[in-house]
């Protein structure tokens, strides 16, 4: 397994992506790729001992600014940090990449690149919210905006797998984003793909809330990515919003910051828990190649664990799974005369 590292991806650039690459290959005994203009790199890397660990240094002369639109980086940077790395990855040289880059560039280069699974119309961006219980996988986050039922579908599958997979939860619990949980509400989008799920072979449990996710009572959610993405930047918002809050009330008096004291080690707990650094990346699912995309502000132990799961879905071998699940839910609802043309 080796996969690439878009170096020069991010705010920080190659100062963080360095960092996190080193203390992966040392933790997780990984080979990487440092994609990005070598001098740079070569610096960068010389700060750490790097002594018996597969890093490779690959030279890419251009940089994707984070203002940069997908089309015209895509025509004008062939020789970016983040074109070259796709690159390994669709000669084989590598098996999947990681970058904390332009987002809309790194998604647009993978699915060029990478072109979409048998079976799957649009690759999806997934991301993990922290729950009461533990964790909830939604998606999408962000990449299509505007969904058609089978989409959701598709989405509802890749997302079962991965859980599966990944997650290591045997039986995930997948539901629906809507604006009630009885069967009947929703918009025309989401009744049409109620009625798609539930003849699916996984364990759809119907229309979900939004406080439903933070309940932990749904391990996948499904919707569209203008939903999702909007379900997350409220997520991380009201989170900087209570921190904020109990760090402003802590200022507040002398007995407070007593109380804050002995308080510490359970604030420390959870903090971690809704660190999205722990989570590392959002998997790009649905191309025939692993890709994880970085929050531009990610740290090293966030890159790092984007590495890392990287890594689970090459060796769990999420893309296989999802093709075989999808491929075998297309027969089933076609095999209950529901053709996915109609209904879609």
């Amino acid at each position: 397994m080796k996969i690439a590292i878009d170096a020069m991806g991010g705010d920080i650039g190659p100062q963080v992506t360095v960092n996190a690459a080193v203390k992966a290959a040392r933790e997780y005994g990984l080979s990487l790729f440092l994609v990005g203009q070598a001098d740079a790199l070569s610096s960068e890397l010389s700060k750490h001992d790097a002594t018996g660990l597969d890093l490779t240094i690959k030279e890419a002369s251009q940089v994707v600014s984070m203002d940069d639109l997908p089309s015209s980086a895509i025509r004008q940077k062939k020789d970016s940090s983040i074109q070259v790395a796709a690159n390994l990855v669709k000669a084989g040289e590598a098996d999947g990449m990681v970058s904390a880059g332009n987002t809309g560039v790194v998604m647009a280069t993978a699915k060029i690149f990478f072109k979409a699974l048998e079976g799957i119309d649009r690759p999806a961006i997934t991301t993990i919210m922290p729950t009461i219980k533990g964790v909830c996988l939604i998606l999408d986050v962000g990449a299509n905006v505007d969904s058609k039922p089978r989409h959701l579908l598709q989405f509802a599958i890749m997302g079962n797998a991965y859980a599966q997979q990944v997650l290591h939860i045997p039986k995930p619990s997948v539901g629906i984003l809507s604006i009630g949980s009885e069967d009947s509400k929703g918009n025309e989008l989401t009744r049409t793909a109620f009625n798609l799920l539930k003849q699916l072979p996984i364990n759809f449990i119907g229309n979900v809330e939004g406080r439903d996710i933070f309940r932990g009572n749904v391990d996948v959610v499904v919707t569209d990515g203008f939903v999702g993405n909007v379900t997350l930047k409220v997520g991380e918002g009201v989170a900087e919003m209570i921190r904020t809050l109990i760090y402003n009330e802590v200022k507040r008096s002398l007995l407070a910051k007593l109380g804050f004291l002995f308080m510490r080690p359970a604030l420390r707990n959870i903090k971690k828990k809704v660190d999205y650094a722990e989570y590392g990346g959002a998997p790009l699912l649905g191309l025939n190649k692993v890709c994880i995309i970085c929050h531009g502000m990610s740290g090293t132990k966030a890159i790092k664990n984007a590495i890392r799961i990287a890594s689970e879905c090459i060796s769990k071998q999420v893309n296989s799974q999802i093709t075989h699940d999808i491929l075998s839910s297309r027969r089933l609802i076609e095999q209950k005369e529901v053709p996915l043309g109609e209904v879609c």
